[in-house]
């Protein structure tokens, strides 16, 4: 099973950058959106069930803004839209597909740099969000987390640590928070199999950055530990350029 996660930053805008051919040529069993900003009456679905996918979309009630998506060439089970708290699902944060024994999550953790409000918001998602997956696991123990987390767990994960020390992405508490999702049971799959650093996933707009590789690592597959086994490679495909991020994919048995 070959899943990619990938925050678009637009998907109606990715598209028009090629987002169709590179899907088609990558081959990809499970592609999960983050950021899609659109609603699915936006979105040329046509196109994407010609490549053989069925298509789940989770808009923000705000139009343009947020939302989560999942193609997959593996029909579910079952598909669970949000997580049963509406000034979350509101802003279309997190979609679940069941196939067999895994669920593949599409999540968007919210973003802190608008300011207090909303770092203060982005805190408290995270923690009912580890509430939400540690009940979750109780009935669904084989769990692929995938998305933008916004957050870089460690030094190694972002191109300037030290200046970037009280910057909303790479707080204390952020990473601290990172670092104890992983310890409740999951594995971050991309360090997992790769310890180099100079590997991101999402570069500003500004500075030239994502020529020079002034870049953060915020998009993840977070895996269960049950599947740890069954993970055969993960990867960061930075030569994607649709969006301000890059994709990130998971191989798993």
């Amino acid at each position: 099973m070959k899943i990619i996660s990938y925050n678009v930053n637009g998907i109606r805008a990715a598209i028009g950058k090629g987002l169709i051919d590179w899907i088609r040529s990558t081959d990809a069993d499970i592609i999960c959106f983050q950021e899609i900003k659109a609603q699915a009456d936006q979105i040329p679905i046509l196109e994407f069930e010609a490549m053989g996918y069925h298509t789940y979309w989770y808009p923000a009630q705000k139009k343009g803004y947020s939302g989560v998506g999942i193609i997959t060439r593996i029909k579910p089970d079952h598909v669970k839209y949000g997580i049963g708290i509406p000034h979350y699902d509101d802003e279309g944060r997190f979609l679940r597909a069941d196939f067999g024994d895994i669920s593949v999550v599409s999540v968007y953790h919210p973003s802190g740099t608008t300011g207090e409000i909303r770092q203060d918001f982005k805190m408290k998602w995270l923690d009912d969000y580890l509430d939400h997956i540690q009940e979750l696991k109780k009935n669904r123990p084989n769990l692929v987390l995938s998305g933008d987390y916004n957050i870089c767990h460690q030094p190694i994960d972002i191109h300037d640590p030290i200046r970037n020390a009280t910057s909303s992405g790479f707080l204390p508490e952020e990473r601290e928070w990172v670092t104890k999702f992983l310890n409740s049971g999951f594995i971050d799959s991309f360090r997992y199999f790769v310890k180099e650093p100079h590997h991101y996933s999402w570069w500003s707009y500004r500075v030239n950055a994502r020529e020079r590789n002034l870049g953060w690592r915020i998009d993840y597959h977070m895996v269960s530990d049950p599947l740890e086994k069954r993970m055969k490679r993960a990867a960061i495909l930075p030569m994607a350029k649709h969006s301000d991020h890059c994709p990130v994919l998971l191989e798993i048995e």
